[in-house]
């Protein structure tokens, strides 16, 4: 398989991580989101202007993964925690965003991308890891499950127009 070279993301990414997070989130929810509703989304939520506002906040660390060519094929985002749960910034952080191109899932990548992660929240104080999950998406909570994350919540994500329900997971680090 070929390797994934992980680094943290620079201004300069904000184009790559555009077009990876468009790819990846409707690659992953094309099959039970509507049509409009999934490109409203990517349009806003996987712009440019986003990742750069990301990539300029000191408080986000996104992490790129990119293959030996420099093509990127993942990324994760954490930021401080934005959920609807009783949460305390000094010593939890949010795992927003965990995607991998398909090709790419599978052969220990997340598990490495996973400990990167984590690796990074400690780094800025955190002992607790959380994130949100779409109930559907059987294959990232058997993940996450093998990453000892729990449920601890739900909430409400818009995509577009439409609501969907995600679940919140919690771990310690």
């Amino acid at each position: 398989m070929t390797p994934i070279i992980w680094r943290v993301a620079r201004a300069d990414d904000a184009p790559a991580l555009s077009i990876l997070g468009g790819a990846t989130f409707l690659s992953s929810f094309a099959h039970d989101h509507p049509g409009a509703a999934l490109v409203s989304h990517i349009r806003t939520a996987h712009g440019i202007p986003y990742y750069e506002a990301a990539l300029a906040d000191p408080e986000q660390t996104v992490l790129i993964g990119e293959t030996p060519l420099g093509a990127p094929v993942g990324y994760a985002m954490i930021t401080p925690p934005d959920l609807p749960i009783a949460t305390d910034p000094a010593c939890d952080r949010e795992l927003k965003r965990l995607y991998l191109l398909s090709g790419w899932q599978g052969g220990g990548h997340g598990d490495r991308i996973m400990d990167l992660v984590a690796q990074e929240a400690r780094r800025r104080g955190a002992s607790r890891l959380l994130l949100a999950v779409y109930p559907q998406n059987d294959r990232a909570r058997r993940f996450y499950a093998r990453h000892d994350f729990v449920e601890v919540g739900s909430l409400t994500f818009m995509v577009g127009d439409v609501p969907f329900r995600d679940l919140i997971y919690a771990r310690p680090l």
